[in-house]
């Protein structure tokens, strides 16, 4: 009778753990996602600025919304465009935090930046029209219509809501894609031309340098049903581009791919800080490339899940800096320059570079040169994202990282993406010949960065110098 007894009272405790596990925290989440292909005939970044002249793969963004108790609600949204600028990724933000009932700085808005893809910054469009330009960067009918798609999307979400009683962290090493545009020639003098396809043997065969090969995942649980995944890995994610067929690339396959594994999870994929990193050390280009790198980044997800630790959802804080961005006005890059080379030029390229920097300088002009980087921490240091603008580059996400060695830091990068690339100091110094163009940022940028990961990383958990 006594071991029946003790039977029946461990009986009862285990039972009572299940219901604690499924107990309901507070927190809940939808997901959404909604088709952004543009139409045959729209402008592709490509490279060259090029019109679409057919659809490889479908065009997506992916994305929840997290409600927190007592709180506004958080939005995360990866979208398979190139960028998003300028105040095309405000009027973005807007409109999705109106649909998720938040505020603008709450979204958590990246493109994943594949190359055959549009290039969202209507106010480039609008200076192009302004001076009587051919050439085009976005339509701005097709704009509204995918961006009205998603906002329909998150809206109709918000009544399937599921609570959210777990976030799972977990981490896997992605082989054989990543490597820095930066390595070392035979007499030690830096290069920067390993690009996502490369067909330089020096390049190919230097060392990878500094990357971070992790790809991490931040999933959301209710029980033990999955409900959604967000992973980030820092690579440009281009095997090969300029077809002039809109195609979201191997992150696009990678992630096709663990969907269909989870057919019940919504799985979502963001670039990390990449503006250096390519596959060029593992790639040349050629097209049957793709499905190899979409595989490796399929197997490092894969990864990321199986090692995946789960704990229960206690708290999430969101916290936002400003992080100023001085715009650069050198020779070439101010606004007599730019209308200069648009009204001189015939070439697409430098009409759409020319566009670009103008908007962004109608943007600084407008609401200053000021940038959010939003932050939003779980359960009081155990998980962290960190969203950071441009193509900024590896180095600030292996800072980032260092400021907090023990927790689990995701930064997803290419948020507003006006910036362009944003470097180091040194590699100004070294001539990094990438700089000579898709930059709008001026030198000393490095310090002014790594003072806002320092408040929102160091001042949160204590780690690391403050």
């Amino acid at each position: 009778m006594k071991k029946l007894l003790c039977f029946g009272v461990v009986c009862l405790l285990f039972l009572g753990n299940c219901r604690q596990t499924a107990e309901p925290s507070g927190f809940t989440l939808t997901t959404f996602q909604a088709d952004v292909t543009p139409p045959v005939g729209h402008m592709l970044l490509t490279g060259k600025f090029q019109t679409a002249t057919g659809i490889h793969t479908r065009l997506e963004a992916r994305g929840l919304v997290l409600q927190i108790p007592n709180d506004q609600a958080v939005v995360i949204c990866a979208v398979d465009w190139a960028e998003i600028r300028n105040e095309t990724y405000d009027q973005w933000r807007d409109r999705l935090a109106e649909a998720a009932g938040t505020s603008r700085e709450r979204v958590f808005l990246s493109s994943i930046h594949q190359h055959d893809t549009p290039m969202g910054d209507l106010g480039a469009e609008r200076a192009l029209r302004s001076l009587g330009s051919p050439f085009h960067v976005i339509d701005p009918k097709f704009h509204e219509r995918a961006l009205q798609g998603v906002v329909e999307a998150v809206r109709k979400s918000l009544s399937h809501a599921r609570p959210v009683t777990h976030i799972g962290v977990g981490s896997g090493k992605v082989k054989k894609i990543a490597s820095n545009r930066r390595y070392l020639s035979a007499d030690g003098t830096p290069k920067f031309d390993r690009g996502s396809a490369c067909h330089i043997p020096e390049a190919q065969h230097a060392p990878e340098g500094a990357i971070d090969p992790f790809l991490k995942t931040l999933s959301f649980w209710n029980g033990d049903e999955e409900l959604a995944a967000y992973s980030v890995y820092a690579t440009h994610p281009m095997s090969y581009y300029g077809t002039r067929h809109a195609d979201s690339d191997f992150p696009g396959l990678a992630r096709a791919r663990r969907q269909k594994d989870t057919p019940g999870t919504l799985q979502i994929y963001a670039t990390g800080c990449s503006g250096n990193v390519t596959a060029g050390k593992y790639n040349d280009g050629n097209p049957a490339n793709r499905e190899v790198l979409a595989d490796r980044l399929y197997k490092g997800m894969l990864l990321a899940s199986r090692n995946t630790t789960k704990v229960r959802l206690k708290s999430a804080s969101f916290r936002n800096e400003r992080l100023t961005i001085q715009p650069r006005r050198t020779e070439g890059f101010t606004r007599p320059d730019l209308l200069r080379k648009i009204r001189e030029s015939s070439d697409a390229r430098d009409h759409l570079l020319a566009s670009l920097g103008l908007s962004w300088l109608d943007r600084i002009e407008k609401e200053g040169s000021m940038i959010d980087v939003p932050s939003l921490e779980f359960n009081h240091n155990e998980a962290q994202i960190v969203l950071l603008p441009g193509e900024i580059y590896v180095n600030y996400q292996i800072y980032a990282q260092g400021l907090a060695p023990t927790r689990f830091i995701m930064t997803p990068a290419y948020g507003e993406s006006a910036p362009g690339y944003i470097p180091l100091e040194r590699h100004w110094a070294e001539h990094d010949h990438n700089l000579d163009v898709w930059c709008w940022v001026s030198q000393g940028m490095e310090r002014p960065i790594e003072a806002v990961l320092k408040k929102l990383i160091s001042d949160s958990s204590g780690e690391g110098g403050k």
